[in-house]
Parts: C-alpha cells; structure tokens; sequence
C-alpha cells in the first residue's frame, strides 16, 4: 500500500486549495471528496476575487484540473473512518478507510469536510435554498439589491442579521416566526424602516420558479422577492471527533492559526472549522494549512535523515 505525505478529505475550495499548494510543493498528495458542496444550490459565486460571478461548479473543475495537473490524486469517495496508527518513534501515520473499501496510507490528513446548513421547517425553504433563499448578504446581497426582501427569524441573531440585510434593500420586513423582538429592537428596526410581521409564516409562495412572497398563517401574503434566513451552522466533525480532536466552547474543531487540531498530525481548514468562511477565505485557509502541513512534514525530513546519517545511511 503506497503512503501519501497527505490526503485531503474533502475537495472543496479548503481542500483543493490546500491540494494545489501541497502538490506544486513536491508532496504527494491525495484529495477524497463524496461530491457534495455546501454551495451546490448557487448558481454564482459571487465576492472571490478574479471568480466573482463563476459557477461554484466551474471553480472546482479547475481546481481539479490544476491539482491533477501537478500530479495530485483525485479520488471520488467517502471517508469513512481515519484511523491514528502506532508508529515506532511516534511519527503520525494515518490509514483512511473509504466507504467502497479502499484504504490510503497518509503521514499526515487535513479534514476540509464543511459543514451543513440547518434551516427552520418551512414549507418551500428548502426548495429556494440558494437560489431566492440566502443566508450570506455578503453573497447574494448585490444581486437582489433595492428588491423587497424578507428576514426570517429562529435564531437569536435574527434581528442583527435583519438589521445588517438593510444596507442592500430599502425595502425590508422581518418575520420574527417565534424569535422574541425586544423593545429596543423593535425600536431600531422602526428607526430604519424595516417592517415586522408578527404573524407566524405558514410557507412561501412560488409562482413560474421564483419566490413572490411569504404567506401567513392568517392566509395573508406579504410580497417578497427574496427571503434572507440565518442557518443554524452544524460542522460536519464526525472524522475529527473520532479521532480525538478538541473542540470549543461553540463545539467547532479547536485549531491553531495554520488548521491545527490537538491531534499530531491531524489537521482541518474552511467551513469544518470555521463556520464563516466564504468560499475566499476557505481557499485561503487551505493554502495556510498546506504550508504548515509542509512544513511539519519538512521537520520530520529532518530529522528522519540525521538518525539514518548517523547510522551511517544514505540520504
């Protein structure tokens, strides 16, 4: 079984980004992705510098191609377990157990496996997810910009998240939907001329594929032509969490400023980690891991040719 100095679980931006560095590095370097982007449901991919506007599709079959292009393997696949071996000097190596069986010997692993959006059971809400749906205004706010917009509540940041939809839209109601709005909220929101609709959703309106507004429960329907919703962000962790790694107070993989977990060897970059990252800042958090991971593997270069020096082996 060949041993990789990396395998990458996850092929998304964090990990092809990471792939790209780690091969152009001489590294080999494997990426096993299941396929499924968090960022599948967009048509565009909109704030990357030198891509805004790219289909995240498009983004990654470059990235694919470049990684190859270096001498990266690219394995569709699912990564079932990673398990931490016993090595003699206590040198990390890893064996990376796939669903169809396969198994990667690695020295090292970077865990780039995102995370899931939880989003609250409407009727419609998922349907739209991505598409006249959002949860970044960062991401789509441009594109719907003077619009009349909607704010879902659910979440305790419903209304800063309202609040924050405002600097694109003139035209903004939030739909409180069970989260508490204080006085002072209340307050704020008026002082901006953002509506609130007490009234419990009952579930969206769509006619000829595109999102008209949000009906209520009393059967009125209040005009919208896209509907902003703050996620409840869940880390797809369970391959950290079985190895060990320590998480946060907000239960996220603990890292350092390269991905570093508290497990030698072991390390995570983009939305497993970091629940904010765009798609920029996951490529770039790849790239940071890669160079540590570099690193870390060039120590023990190190000092894997001074033991066989001493023994009086070649180099």
């Amino acid at each position: 079984m060949s041993e990789h100095d990396v395998v990458v679980v996850g092929g998304g931006a964090a990990g092809l980004s990471a792939a790209l560095v780690l091969a152009r590095a001489r590294r080999r370097v494997a990426v096993v992705d299941a396929g499924r982007p968090r960022n599948a449901p967009a048509a565009h991919m909109q704030g990357f510098l030198g891509s805004d506007g790219l289909p995240p599709a498009d983004l990654l079959s470059a990235g694919r191609k470049e990684v190859a292009g270096y001498g990266g393997i690219l394995i569709p696949g699912t990564v079932t377990d990673i398990a931490a071996l016993q090595v003699r000097g206590g040198r990390p190596r890893f064996e990376v157990r796939l669903e169809d069986g396969a198994t990667l010997r690695a020295r090292r692993v970077l865990v780039t496996t995102g995370l899931r959006d939880e989003i609250p059971d409407v009727p419609g809400l998922r349907e739209r997810w991505g598409r006249d749906v959002l949860h970044c205004p960062y991401c789509h706010g441009h594109e719907v910009r003077d619009l009349p917009l909607g704010v879902l509540g659910g979440n305790p940041d419903a209304v800063t998240h309202a609040q924050l939809v405002r600097q694109w839209s003139g035209d903004v109601v939030f739909f409180p939907n069970g989260t508490v709005v204080t006085r002072d909220q209340r307050e704020q929101l008026a002082a901006r001329g953002i509506g609130v609709v007490d009234d419990p959703v009952a579930r969206l309106v769509v006619e000829d594929d595109a999102l008209t507004g949000v009906q209520l429960e009393t059967g009125a329907v209040v005009p919208r032509a896209a509907l902003f919703v703050r996620p409840r962000f869940v880390p797809n962790s369970g391959l950290l969490d079985a190895l060990g790694c320590a998480a946060d107070e907000n239960g996220w993989v603990a890292t350092d400023g390269t991905g570093r977990t508290s497990v030698p060897g072991v390390w995570a970059a983009g939305n497993a980690a970091n629940p904010r990252a765009q798609v920029i800042t996951a490529a770039g958090e790849g790239s940071t891991a890669a160079i540590a991971l570099n690193n870390d593997l060039t120590e023990e270069d190190v000092a894997v040719s001074v033991a066989g020096s001493r023994l009086g082996m070649p180099a």
